[in-house]
C-alpha cells in the first residue's frame, strides 16, 4: 500500500504541477505577452479565459479516460494521462509570444491547455481509484489522502520553480524566457512519473467486475445524473477556494496592491504548506468520523470565512494576507482530504471511474474555471477591500453546503466496507 499511496501522489503531483504552473504563469505574464493589445485588467481576463479552458477540458477527459478506465482497468489511464498532460506542459513553453506570430500565439495557447485539461481530467479519476480500491475499509480514508496530497505538492513544486526564478531574474529576463523554465521542466518529471507507475497492479476490485459497463457515460447519465450533480456543486466551493487563493489573489496582489510577486508566492506557498501537512490528519478523522462530516465542517467553515479572508487580503500585509489564505485553505482540506475515498464510494464499481471523476471535474469548471474570471471582474469595480468577491465565494459555500446535505455518509462501520451507494 505504500509503494502504490507513493505512486499515486508522485503522479497526482507531477500532473498538478503541470496545471498549476500554467495558473501562475496565466496571472503574472500570459496576459502581456499574448494578449498586448488588450488593457492590463482585460489581458489578465483573458489569460484567466484559457485558464478556464483547462477546466472546462477536465470533464471531457474524465468521459475520455473513465470510459477506457472502467472498460479495460485504472492503470493504463495513469501512463496515458501523464503523456498527454506532460507532452503539452512542456510545448507550452515553447510557443512564441504574440511578437512573433501575432494571433497563432494565443490560439496555441489555447488549444495546449485544452490538452493539459483533458489529461488532468483522466489523471485523478486512475490515481484515486487504484489506490482507493486497493485500500483496507477501515483506512481507506487515510490511504487515498496520498493522491490528495498531490496537489499541493504539485502547487509547491510549480510556484517554487517561480519563486527561485522570480527571485533570481531581472523582470525583463522572467518575460523573456524565465517564465518558460518551469513548463519545460514538465518533461523531466513526466518520465519520472511513467517510470513509477510502470510497475503499479491493476485494482483487485476492478478484476472482480464480471459484468463491465459497455458505455460508462450512458449509464452515469441514466442512473446516477442526480448524484453527479450533487458532486459538482458540493465540489465547486473546494476549487473557487483554492484558485481564489492560488491564481486570482496572485494577481490581485501584484497588480491592484503592489505588492511583489516574490511576496505574494511566499505567502501563498506557506499556507499550501500547511494545508498539505494536514491531508492525512483529515483523511484519518474522516475514517474515523465520516467524510460527510468533514465535509460538512469545513464548507461552513468556508463560508464564514470569505469576508475575513479579502480583508487581510487588501491589507498588502504579508503575514495577514497569510493568514487570510491559511483560514481559506484550511476550510478547504477539511473537505478535499477526504475526496479520494468519498467519491469511489458514492458510485458503484462498474461505473466509479467515470461517475467520481465527472463529478469531480465538473465541480472544477463551476468552481475553477470561473473564479479567477468573476473574481477579477468584481474586484475592478470594487474599492481597495472586493467585498462583492467574499460575497461570491460566501455564495458558493452556501451552494455547496446544501449539495453535500444532501450527499449520503458512505464511511464503512466496522471492518467491512458497505457497498458504495449507486444514486
Amino acid at each position: 500500500m505504500l509503494r502504490l499511496a507513493a505512486a499515486s501522489l508522485a503522479g497526482t503531483a507531477i500532473e498538478f504541477y503541470d496545471f498549476f504552473v500554467y495558473g501562475t504563469a496565466a496571472a503574472l505574464v500570459l496576459g502581456p505577452l499574448f494578449f498586448p493589445t488588450f488593457s492590463p485588467v482585460a489581458g489578465t481576463l483573458a489569460a484567466f479565459g484559457t485558464f478556464g479552458v483547462g477546466f472546462v477540458a477536465r470533464p471531457l477527459g474524465s468521459i475520455l479516460f473513465g470510459h477506457f478506465g472502467d472498460r479495460r482497468g485504472r492503470r493504463p489511464v495513469l501512463v496515458a494521462s501523464l503523456l498527454l498532460t506532460g507532452a503539452s506542459t512542456v510545448a507550452v513553453g515553447c510557443v512564441p509570444s504574440y511578437g512573433s506570430i501575432g494571433v497563432a500565439a494565443p490560439v496555441l495557447l489555447l488549444v495546449l491547455r485544452f490538452l493539459q485539461g483533458l489529461g488532468l481530467g483522466g489523471e485523478w479519476g486512475g490515481a484515486v481509484l487504484l489506490t482507493a480500491e486497493h485500500a483496507p475499509a477501515g483506512r481507506r480514508g487515510l490511504w487515498s489522502s496520498f493522491p490528495q496530497a498531490g496537489p499541493a505538492v504539485g502547487f509547491l513544486l510549480a510556484n517554487g520553480v517561480m519563486l527561485a526564478l522570480s527571485a533570481t531574474l531581472t523582470d525583463a529576463q522572467f518575460a523573456h524566457w524565465g517564465w518558460r523554465v518551469p513548463f519545460w521542466v514538465a518533461g523531466v518529471l513526466a518520465l519520472g512519473g511513467l517510470w513509477l507507475r510502470s510497475s503499479l497492479a491493476e485494482s483487485p476490485r476492478f478484476l472482480e467486475i464480471d459484468d463491465h459497463a459497455r458505455v460508462p457515460l450512458a449509464e452515469v447519465v441514466r442512473e446516477h445524473w442526480r448524484l453527479v450533480l450533487l458532486t459538482a456543486g458540493a465540489l465547486s466551493v473546494g476549487y473557487a477556494i483554492f484558485y481564489s487563493v492560488t491564481t486570482w489573489s496572485l494577481a490581485y496582489g501584484t497588480e491592484r496592491l503592489g505588492v511583489g510577486r516574490t511576496e505574494m508566492l511566499a505567502c501563498i506557498m506557506a499556507a499550501v504548506v500547511v494545508k498539505g501537512s494536514l491531508t492525512p490528519v483529515m483523511a484519518l478523522l474522516s475514517d474515523r468520523y465520516g467524510r460527510r462530516t468533514l465535509c460538512l465542517l469545513g464548507c461552513t467553515a468556508a463560508a464564514l470565512w470569505m469576508f475575513p479572508m479579502v480583508a487581510l487580503l487588501a491589507t498588502g500585509a504579508p503575514l495577514l494576507m497569510f493568514l487570510g489564505f491559511l483560514g481559506a485553505l484550511l476550510a478547504f482540506v477539511t473537505m478535499f482530504a477526504v475526496l479520494g475515498a468519498y467519491l469511489p464510494e458514492l458510485y458503484e464499481p462498474r461505473v466509479r471511474c467515470t461517475g467520481a471523476a465527472v463529478g469531480y471535474n465538473l465541480g472544477g469548471v463551476l468552481g475553477g474555471a470561473l473564479t479567477p474570471i468573476v473574481a477579477t471582474a468584481l474586484a475592478e469595480h470594487s474599492g481597495r477591500v472586493p467585498w462583492g468577491v467574499g460575497a461570491y465565494l460566501t455564495g458558493v459555500a452556501l451552494l455547496s453546503l446544501g449539495c453535500f446535505a444532501l450527499l449520503p455518509e458512505t464511511r464503512p462501520v466496522g471492518a467491512v466496507a458497505a457497498e458504495p451507494v449507486t444514486g
